[in-house]
């Protein structure tokens, strides 16, 4: 329950002005890129602030880390409904973004520490779940109040269940376990990797024992395994997918012959809670089959959501979106269970913090990019690119999560920390 409720209070505010692009380019007076921003600053403040909360946080207690950034959201989240223009809500924006890797970086190594890996993709699942509501959540809920009152008064709500949230997490979060000394990193020494290829171990050396250079040097370290090079690749296109379709969608489907209202286009992300039920069940499918076979699966699911909303009926068209949604929800489940396989003890919140600036640098660039395909054939254009770059993440995948493809060495003081064999690629 506690870990749903963080990805719900994660996501709550994250994506909430999607629904509201075509009234914010109204109101503002902005073009469709600019209003965009709305979505693409959250985004960008989380892949900025990922990989230096994994660095902060990596020797900090999880739950604490997770409750603070939970109170940190609120506040920009309440800011944000003072904003006299465009640029002021999207610094408010961005701010909100830069909060959330505290809950969702954080999240992520909790439980890859806190269940036995036969359960991991399990209680992701339970998790990305989480996220799913919460974004479900923060959508429709938005729509609806600023049908019936204004966006500042959605803002000023969401601000309100982001405290609520944050006072539930504190109470039914259970405290992790207390981590021995070989999970957490010595600062003098670096993770070594190994070459691709060979089989040579080289041994540890000691290293400045400054944090700026032992963070560096870790980075690097993780930036030669090919498995979390290609996982991080994979989550770039996971969430450009979601917010791609998501976001172009709403100026689509605000246009004729569709013309739907506000509240009309926050009532699409009701699809979300389809994704709430299926994906706890791929969870546990994903046990059975495999990462590489779970991914697979996901993404052909979410191309075909894709192709179905071009179709000019409006059942369709979200048919379509329940499909896409579903399949970047399982893609994600699978992608942060092989995250947890392919990063070493010791290292595994900077991985996790990595990955989400991977993953939410795609989502910021999913609401600037296919502008350009949108002017160049408007949603068709957009869709063709999306299908484009979800084919180049289940190339990567397949080929990038191969058991051929070696792990970083680990730490002598690691290599004495049981570690349980990984699920069946």
């Amino acid at each position: 329950m506690a870990v749903t409720l963080c990805g719900v209070c994660a996501f709550l505010q994250l994506y909430c002005t999607q629904p509201l692009l075509p009234l914010l380019t109204h109101q503002f007076h902005a073009s469709k890129t600019g209003a965009g921003m709305t979505v693409s600053a959250a985004t960008l403040g989380v892949a900025l602030s990922a990989p230096v909360f994994g660095a902060l946080t990596e020797r900090l207690a999880r739950k604490r880390v997770i409750v603070a950034s939970l109170l940190g959201i609120a506040i920009p989240t309440l800011l944000a409904a003072t904003s006299m223009s465009l640029a002021q809500l999207i610094f408010w924006r961005f701010l909100q973004g830069i909060m959330v890797p505290g809950i969702v970086a954080v999240l992520v190594t909790y439980i890859g520490e806190e269940w036995p890996p036969d359960r991991v993709a399990l209680i992701m699942s339970f998790y990305v779940s989480g996220t799913a509501l919460g974004g479900f959540m923060g959508r429709v809920g938005t729509g609806i109040l600023t049908d019936w009152f204004n966006w500042r008064i959605a803002f000023i709500a969401l601000g309100a269940a982001s405290l609520a949230g944050a006072a539930a997490v504190a109470a039914w979060l259970p405290h992790g376990r207390p981590r021995t000394d070989s999970q957490v990193p010595d600062p003098r020494v670096p993770l070594v990797p190994r070459r691709w290829g060979t089989g040579n171990s080289p041994t540890p050396t000691v290293a400045d024992p400054s944090p700026q250079l032992k963070f560096l040097s870790q980075v690097g370290s993780l930036f030669h395994n090919r498995r979390l090079v290609t996982t991080f690749a994979v989550g770039f296109n996971v969430l450009f997918s979601l917010v791609g379709v998501f976001t172009w969608i709403t100026f689509h489907l605000s246009a004729a012959p569709y013309s739907l209202s506000t509240t009309a286009l926050s009532s699409l992300f009701f699809v979300y809670l389809i994704g709430l039920v299926v994906t706890p069940a791929a969870g546990f499918l994903i046990t059975r089959v495999g990462l590489r076979a779970g991914i697979a699966g996901a993404i052909t699911c979410s191309m075909a959501g894709v192709l179905l909303t071009l179709a000019p009926s409006l059942g369709v068209v979200i048919l379509g979106l329940a499909l896409v949604s579903s399949g970047v929800f399982i893609a994600q489940t699978a992608s942060q269970s092989h995250l947890r396989v392919a990063a070493p003890p010791g290292s595994r919140v900077t991985a996790a913090g990595l990955y989400m600036t991977c993953y939410y640098l795609g989502g910021t660039a999913a609401g600037i990019v296919p502008g350009a395909f949108w002017a160049l054939g408007k949603w068709p254009a957009c869709a063709a690119f999306i299908i484009a770059m979800q084919v180049l993440a289940l190339a990567i995948a397949l080929f990038g999560w191969q058991r051929s493809a070696p792990l970083l060495i680990p730490l002598p003081e690691e290599s004495m920390n049981p570690n349980p064999v990984p699920p069946n690629l």
